[in-house]
């Protein structure tokens, strides 16, 4: 069975600091995130096609909530199409909590406030090209 809350938690915590390989990348993204609720933390985890659907991301950020953030920018990128995957660590547990069945009980999110069906977005919902400075809001809900 398909855990989604499984794969997006563990992608995000085992996340990579820096993408590799890149000359001179100049383009940012800066996401801002819009909660349900004012505890815990949003875990974020940016991707390229080729990480997206199984991979490590190539950047991630924790967003403490609690302390009344709600924005993360991740700098020093290539021009390039890029997806996010988020969840709410709502109790702060640092894990993405799932029910017996392994499906979430916290808010997670997607760029371009894309929906699953039966797990992640799919990419082509979820691409968000990047070119110079990049902003966006994600509802996490």
């Amino acid at each position: 069975m398909f855990h989604p809350a499984a794969l997006i938690a563990a992608a995000i915590l085992f996340a990579p600091p820096a993408v590799a390989g890149q000359s001179d990348p100049t383009a940012s993204v800066r996401l801002t995130f819009e909660t349900g609720a004012q505890t815990g933390a949003v875990m974020v985890a940016l991707y390229d096609q080729a990480t997206y659907a199984e991979g490590a991301p190539i950047r991630s950020a924790r967003i403490d909530v609690a302390a009344g953030e709600a924005s993360v920018a991740f700098d020093g990128l290539a021009d390039a199409d890029y997806a996010v995957k988020a969840f709410h660590d709502v109790n702060g547990n640092g894990r993405m909590d799932t029910n017996p069945f392994g499906l979430p009980i916290e808010p997670f999110a997607f760029s371009n406030n894309a929906v699953g069906n039966m797990g992640p977005a799919d990419w082509d919902r979820a691409r968000l090209p990047v070119s110079g400075q990049t902003v966006q809001t994600i509802n996490i809900r």
